[in-house]
């Protein structure tokens, strides 16, 4: 080591324990915060001591967020340069190219790849960073060096918006790093094409986390009129007309993403059987509710309406509201698919607001699956808000 390395310190009471076992996180409340950790620039990296001075590792801190430490090496000696990256890349590129055919998948997902607070989506010959830690941001050319090095993409986006930059004291920018690009990105994904807007889309342009619930959802399509609410750019909807849908409807309050749709369904050969409606999830949900509208098939996968505790609440009712507006538009025996990627509202709780929505709207139902992210999406055993997306399919009476 080249340089003598600041320390910070576990308050006596905190659980050293639960980090030496994997846990990421200090929270601001564990660390002792004298003028020195005060001073440190957010994202400063330091040696982690627990209560007696015992070394946990290398951290990087930023005293402007409740997440005020998070572990980034057991090593409390390790560099955090191009090298170091590249061997936690090549660990993140191994798993995705056994699992998939194509590049197209989340390269890294933050803690759970040992990059805390980064996520890196890939498309093929494009790849998007989100820097949403400021020691991902203080770190950003060596991290594209490196991702440029194991990858061998030509070109890096940094999509730096989103809420978790903001928890962090970061400033919202977009900009090309390296190479170029001018168009939508088509993605293959379960017989679909879809269009990926990566440089002005939401997140990244695309969500790959729900692949494996497409496909479970396309086999109940076949033959089946579909009603795909949240559809971003054709979600849901394009991979059930590539299972053999009669029809889709796909709404979604983004006149830009349901374009992207469009050119999706026109890319897959379904366009003649896939329509569009923009608006107000919830005031097209009443307006097909008076019009008695049916589907065999209906999918509900909004943003997240819970995304930390002081709105799990509001976000439960929100996720009732759905289902009670969802549930009568199912035709009888058809199914109804409630999706949540809210952290802060785990599956049990999601899985009961969205039971009683459905009762709310008159209908009875079974659980038939629960899904997941997919493989490329791994969890963090340790950090439960890592499984933060769920997907319950219910068949309705």
């Amino acid at each position: 080591m080249t340089e003598t390395r600041r320390t910070v310190r576990l308050k006596p009471k905190a659980e050293a324990r639960a980090i030496r076992h994997g846990f990421p996180w200090v929270y601001a409340d564990e660390l002792v915060t004298d003028r020195r950790t005060q001073a440190l620039e957010p994202g400063s990296l330091a040696v982690l001591e627990d209560g007696e001075r015992r070394p946990l590792g290398l951290v990087t801190v930023n005293v402007k967020s409740k997440i005020i430490a998070r572990m980034l090496d057991c090593d409390p000696e390790a560099v955090i340069d191009e090298a170091w990256f590249a061997a936690r890349l090549h660990r993140a590129l191994d798993m995705r190219a056994r699992l998939f055919d194509a590049p197209f998948y989340r390269l890294v997902h933050a803690e759970a790849d040992g990059l805390p607070g980064v996520v890196i989506d890939r498309f093929g010959d494009v790849a998007v960073i989100q820097p949403n830690a400021a020691w991902a941001e203080a770190h950003l050319e060596a991290l594209a060096a490196a991702l440029r090095a194991v990858t061998g993409v030509g070109t890096i986006i940094k999509n730096g918006t989103g809420r978790a930059r903001g928890l962090e004291g970061l400033t919202e920018e977009t900009a090309v790093l390296s190479g170029g690009i001018d168009a939508p990105v088509p993605v293959q994904m379960n017989g679909a094409t879809y269009m990926a807007d990566v440089l002005g889309g939401q997140k990244t342009g695309l969500f790959f986390d729900q692949r494996p619930n497409h496909a479970f959802a396309a086999r109940l399509a076949k033959g089946a009129r579909v009603l795909d609410m949240f559809t971003h750019v054709g979600g849901f909807a394009l991979a059930a007309l590539a299972g053999g849908a009669e029809s889709a409807l796909a709404v979604d309050a983004s006149a830009p993403a349901l374009a992207l749709a469009a050119e999706g369904a026109k890319a897959t050969g379904v366009a003649d059987r896939f329509s569009t409606r923009q608006g107000d999830a919830f005031d097209v949900l009443e307006t097909l509710g008076r019009e008695r509208a049916q589907f065999d098939l209906v999918i509900c996968d909004p943003p997240a309406f819970a995304p930390a505790k002081p709105a799990l609440e509001a976000g439960l009712r929100a996720y009732e509201r759905i289902a009670r507006l969802a549930a009568p538009l199912v035709a009888p025996g058809g199914y109804l698919v409630l999706c949540s990627c809210s952290h802060a509202a785990d599956l049990t709780a999601f899985r009961n607001a969205s039971a009683r929505g459905i009762g709310r709207g008159g209908r009875r139902a079974q659980v038939i699956h629960t899904g997941f992210a997919g493989p490329d999406h791994p969890l963090l055993p340790q950090l439960a808000e890592s499984g933060y997306l769920k997907a319950v399919f219910f068949r309705l009476d």
